[in-house]
């Protein structure tokens, strides 16, 4: 009988032992194409560079706490993720995963207007169907009535604002760019219910992962964030955290859009699986609010710098950029699209195929004409999981995808390493699963 706690205590889960590539491998010795871990292992699981990168630096030193001394792996990543950042990002607060992060940015928006004499801005306003992380902060920024439900007498007030989310939302007599402009614009109109002076921040995923499944923004929807922000003195954060680190065929998924935030949340990617870290950026400017100010964020964890993990990340990124794997990505991106769309572009139960790089959602539909979900009741989510599973797949469906409640996807994650027999393999795996199904 085991005695960790899991995520799901009815499940009966293989025994992961090895990695080779693409695959995870368990106990009994199967293969699983890993196309889902939540964005994580983009360069594999066997990546020689940051195994070496790991075992040469707990070699030299595992740990010293950032509040004593800083490390040169932590330095050095520092400043290559600032050498390519987007705008004026211009400093790296490191932390242990996504949701640490979101929850630093929120804090940090915090202390910044309090730092320069603005202490009634306190809001901040994010979009519904949004996921920023499961601490109670980063809880209540997100937007997914499921994941808030349990927790919400603990949660901290937030405004959401509709998402940009084209399939699910758009009226048939708006073009894209007007739909943009009109839920970009629902930001002002919030900002103004609260009271300009009282709003700090705006929280956004550029391409929202989990909740939505890889839903984009259509074109101009950020330009005109940014400029509502601008307008008004609000922090733009954006929260890149599955989306980014060359995810979406960019090294930074916001240069897509045209756009720099003032604070920019990233993980998952960043250290590729291979160490638990994150990092929360944000522009000299609020750096120096700081700096010049009480001196001391008031914010921190126990791990925060990890000399091991800012190595292996320090190896991952400069294999991203060396390898120029964003741009890999972006082609790979495409020929994934072309096979789900061969494949399920007919299908009844598919309504929607979408995404951006090597982040791609299915949208399944009870009714594909009239986009009616399935009944939450039917778990299809849940089932294709499974299903995939026993067809050595490893994807990503979650349920809920209209509003917390109604509507299933299927996220696609897989490595940037992926090559073109795997996509088919990736492809003809989740079909014999979705047909198991529905």
């Amino acid at each position: 009988m085991s005695h960790v706690f899991p995520r799901h205590t009815k499940a009966d889960l293989p025994t992961a032992v090895g990695g080779d590539g693409c695959y995870l491998i368990d106990s009994r010795g199967r293969r699983y194409l890993d196309c889902g871990d939540a964005a994580v292992s983009c360069l594999g699981h066997s990546d020689p560079a940051v195994i070496a990168a790991v075992q040469e630096q707990v070699g030299k030193i595992a740990f010293a706490h950032s509040g004593f001394m800083t490390s040169e792996p932590a330095e050095a990543l520092a400043d290559l993720l600032i050498k390519h950042a987007p705008g004026d990002l211009d400093r790296v607060y490191f932390v242990s995963g996504g949701s640490e992060a979101t929850e630093a940015a929120i804090k940090l928006a915090r202390q910044y207007f309090l730092e320069i004499g603005q202490p009634d801005r306190r809001h901040v306003i994010a979009r519904r169907q949004s996921y920023h992380g499961n601490t109670l902060g980063a809880l209540s920024a997100g937007g997914n009535a499921w994941r808030r439900a349990q927790f919400a007498p603990m949660l901290i007030e937030m405004s959401h604002i509709p998402a940009c989310y084209e399939y699910g939302e758009k009226s048939e007599d708006e073009s894209s760019f007007d739909y943009g402009q009109r839920v970009a614009n629902a930001l002002e109109t919030e900002i103004l219910r609260l009271g300009p002076d009282s709003v700090m921040a705006f929280m956004a995923e550029p391409v929202v992962g989990a909740t939505l499944g890889a839903v984009p923004a259509v074109e101009g929807y950020f330009r005109r964030i940014r400029e509502i922000c601008d307008q008004y003195g609000v922090l733009l954060i954006l929260d890149e955290v599955m989306c980014g680190m060359g995810r979406t065929g960019h090294l930074f998924a916001c240069d897509h859009e045209g756009v720099s935030p003032d604070i920019l949340c990233i993980a998952k990617g960043l250290g590729a699986g291979y160490q638990p870290i994150g990092a929360m950026m944000c522009t000299g400017k609020i750096y120096d609010a700081i700096r010049d100010g009480s001196g001391f964020f008031q914010h921190g964890h126990t791990y925060i710098g990890h000399p091991v993990a800012t190595a292996a990340a320090l190896a991952v990124v400069t294999q991203m950029i060396e390898r120029d794997l964003p741009h890999r990505v972006m082609q790979m991106g495409s020929t994934v699209q072309d096979a789900l769309l061969a494949e399920f572009g007919q299908h009844p139960n598919v309504g929607d195929i979408r995404g951006r790089g090597l982040f791609r959602g299915i949208e399944l539909v009870a009714n594909r004409a009239t986009k009616a979900p399935f009944d939450p009741s039917q778990g299809v989510a849940a089932k294709i999981k499974k299903a995939a599973l026993a067809e050595g797949l490893i994807c990503y469906p979650m349920s809920g995808t209209r509003d917390g409640r109604f509507g299933d996807h299927v996220l696609l994650a897989p490595p940037f390493i992926l090559d073109e027999t795997q996509v088919g393999e990736m492809v003809t795996k989740l079909s014999n699963s979705l047909a198991a199904v529905v």
